[in-house]
């Protein structure tokens, strides 16, 4: 085991040359595994890694809504009498992305620090100019990349030559996953009635005109109105939820806008509108504007004036009732 003198060395010569890891290097390494970074899998990806490990990480084809990734480093207990001896680094604008296996590679170092005297050290990788992500006593930020520098290799590498049997046998593991913001996105899939196909509508959510309403909207996660306003269909109104990290296609079928009135009556009732007798087994569709019902029973009928609005569904009932009073 080597002296804390020696170990003392190696933390100082990282707090002086830690800057200086800007020009790319050649090196060889053994990939364990790949974690592919998804908005499908927010617990993430673990990847057993030996002291001569490495771990590919890779982004998923949908990151819009990525604040960042993580990287959660966990040693075995048993490491800790040799703590300052290995060392974490990562590594970005790799030459190509090499298969699982023994592999040659040309990369940027673009962060390394000695393995951390704890048990579990995390590490964020932001994703966004502005992406809020603060190191803390308990989370460091490896300074800003860009997607485009993925895949990024994360590598474990001993700092000094003659370490143990022990500790050639060490399985670290590392846990990567998206730190995601509070968004998701909403897409409004119009269906058409067939007499009438893609016609203009005006769509509206939380009271805000949506300039392109076939497009994805981003929104916060949580409730939200949507509301459709047209000339040529039946307005619609919807609440619906969006899930942090998903995007939600929400159907609304439009309707004709043509008034429908729905009748109901006893059975042995006969019902006209305008006049005209009705079958009260189906919608009857209408013109806007003042009209009549009448319903009769035997001789006895009952004659209403109904003013129907463009857009609407009225229901038309007749009840009969039968009243009985108690009297002195």
């Amino acid at each position: 085991m080597r002296s804390r003198a020696g170990a003392s060395l190696v933390l100082s010569f990282f707090s002086v040359f830690l800057p200086v890891f800007l020009e790319a290097e050649s090196f060889r390494t053994v990939v364990a595994g790949t974690a592919m970074v998804s908005v499908d899998n927010p617990d993430g990806v673990s990847i057993p890694l030996s002291i001569v490990d490495s771990a590919l990480i890779a982004l998923g084809r949908e990151i819009r809504f990525f604040r960042g990734v993580e990287l959660e480093f966990t040693v075995p207990q048993n490491y800790l009498p040799y703590r300052g001896s290995m060392a974490l680094s990562v590594y970005g604008e790799l030459d190509r992305v090499p298969e699982t296996g023994v592999t040659d590679l040309q990369a940027r170092q673009i962060f390394i620090e000695p393995i951390q005297n704890k048990i579990q050290s995390v590490y964020q990788i932001p994703l966004r100019q502005r992406h809020g992500l603060r190191s803390t006593p308990y989370v460091a930020v490896i300074p800003v990349t860009l997607p485009s520098s993925f895949p990024l290799l994360f590598r474990v590498m001993p700092l000094i030559k003659g370490l143990t049997d022990e500790v050639e046998a060490l399985r670290f593991v590392l846990n990567v996953k998206p730190i995601l913001s509070d968004e998701g996105a909403v897409r409004v899939v119009p269906r058409y009635p067939d007499n009438l196909p893609d016609k203009p509508f005006t769509l509206l959510i939380d009271d805000e005109v949506i300039d392109r309403p076939r497009e994805e909207q981003v929104l916060r996660e949580g409730e939200h109105h949507l509301l459709i306003l047209s000339n040529d269909y039946r307005n619609e109104s919807r609440v619906f939820m969006v899930e942090r990290g998903r995007i939600l296609e929400l159907g609304i079928s439009l309707q004709d806008p043509t008034p429908l009135i729905i009748f109901e009556a006893p059975e042995n009732a006969r019902i006209y509108f305008d006049n005209a007798p009705v079958d009260p087994g189906r919608p009857l569709p209408v013109e806007p504007g003042p009209h009549e019902v009448r319903f009769q029973l035997s001789d006895y009928a009952v004659v209403k004036p109904i003013l129907v609005q463009k857009g609407k569904t009225y229901r038309v009932a007749m009840a009969v009732d039968l009243t009985v009073t108690e009297t002195d």
